[in-house]
């Protein structure tokens, strides 16, 4: 690579597939520039499968270049087929503004906004897109897209075999329309993306040459799975949430000391800003050793998301835990539990197994009790109260505080 972010950015990963890479190599030796990362508002909170352009858009703002964080009102509103099987649920106003809050406080976790030159700015879709009457957008655009084109996307190949709406069909229009409009407003040239996002992506910048005898860019980035190959997301049922509100520190710190073996240097240039020759020699560790390098990118990774003290007393809570001691000075764990959750969800909830598996068998072998109670059939369900307290063998301890 002929640009030191871009060189950054291969060495830790991230890059999948580029428009025109000689073409942004010149934008970024020639200053900084402006790009723009979208996410639609279908929770109120980021997780973890966000977080590969998230970082990417970090570094981007540490090399002095400004990040654009666009949340989809108006896309959010129709739902992208990208991955899908089936249409996305319509949401109200209420949730489409209580999600909009809620991603715009995971952004400023991992990103500095203000009014600097590099500070990141929030902008969202609906500010435009809802001028736009239907025959005002057909006459302006109508003639910019060909069904052939659209047809030949991957996302809506899959969707047509179960039904795609015209609705869904929308989508990748009104993206371009976004390109569009942050290049024109903002002097946006480049769209960060996931690889499922490539389709999408690439018709914005066909659109801003169409319309403005432009050259603009995308990038995107591989997507993340968990151990069994999913991709991680909410549709999927796997999410780790960024806000606190709905995932504490204690269980984030926990998903990446649990990370699988064979994730781990993966996860270290992703997820942290350790330097590469540091990373390098995590990845040398074998067996018992490596959880030491478990440990270290659970620190790292907590502390942008959480902050220092976080991550800190997430590790001293961990260490409490598995430790041995008693209920008077056991960790506590904050999380959500409106209903009643089976024993072992629950147990992995909190934190306290890695895995169902390892959590049944401990149930089965009556090595558990929650509130002086052994349980031994694991489809024992626990019901929402305000503190529980998880026995663990003999002297392993942990005080729920459920919210």
């Amino acid at each position: 690579m002929k640009n030191d972010l871009l060189h950054e950015l291969e060495a830790r990963g991230f890059i999948n597939q580029c428009s025109n890479m000689d073409g942004l190599t010149d934008a970024l030796n020639n200053g900084n520039i402006t790009a723009y990362l979208g996410s639609d508002p279908t929770a109120d909170s980021l997780h973890v499968g966000h977080l590969v352009p998230v970082m990417m858009m970090r570094w981007l703002q540490k090399f002095g270049h400004r990040p654009l964080m666009l949340v989809g009102g108006a896309t959010g509103r129709i739902g992208d087929p990208s991955g899908r099987d089936t249409g996305r649920p319509m949401m109200t106003e209420e949730i489409l503004s209580k999600n909009i809050a809620g991603l715009k406080k995971s952004y400023s976790k991992f990103l500095k906004f203000g009014r600097g030159k590099s500070d990141a700015i929030i902008v969202d879709n609906y500010d435009w897109m809802k001028n736009y009457g239907h025959i005002d957008f057909l006459a302006e655009f109508g003639t910019d897209f060909t069904v052939p084109r659209m047809l030949s996307m991957e996302s809506v190949k899959r969707r047509l075999e179960n039904g795609m709406t015209f609705l869904e069909f929308n989508y990748m229009t009104f993206q371009a329309v976004d390109f569009l409009t942050l290049y024109k407003k903002y002097g946006c040239v480049l769209q960060l993306c996931g690889a499922d996002q490539w389709g999408n992506a690439v018709m914005g910048i066909e659109l801003i040459r169409k319309k403005l005898g432009k050259e603009a860019f995308v990038l995107s980035t591989s997507l993340i799975t968990d151990a069994a190959g999913n991709k991680i997301g909410k549709s999927a049922g796997n999410a780790v949430w960024v806000n606190e509100d709905k995932l504490s520190p204690y269980e984030y710190w926990q998903y990446f000391r649990n990370t699988p073996d064979e994730l781990v240097e993966k996860f270290l240039k992703i997820f942290t800003e350790i330097p590469i020759n540091e990373i390098n020699k995590l990845a040398k560790l074998r067996g018992a050793e490596l959880n030491e390098a478990k440990r270290i990118l659970a620190n790292a990774a907590t502390t942008i998301a959480h902050g220092a003290d976080a991550a800190e007393n997430a590790e001293r809570a961990a260490a409490a835990l598995f430790s041995g001691g008693n209920a008077d000075n056991a960790p506590s764990v904050e999380i959500k539990m409106a209903a009643p959750m089976g024993i072992v969800d629950f147990l992995v909830a909190i934190g306290m197994f890695a895995s169902k598996s390892d959590a049944r068998r401990m149930v089965e072998q009556g090595g558990i009790q929650i509130n002086g109670e052994k349980i031994t059939d694991w489809h024992t369900t626990i019901a929402p109260r305000p503190e529980i307290m998880v026995q663990r063998g003999k002297k392993t301890f942990l005080r729920v505080i459920v919210k």
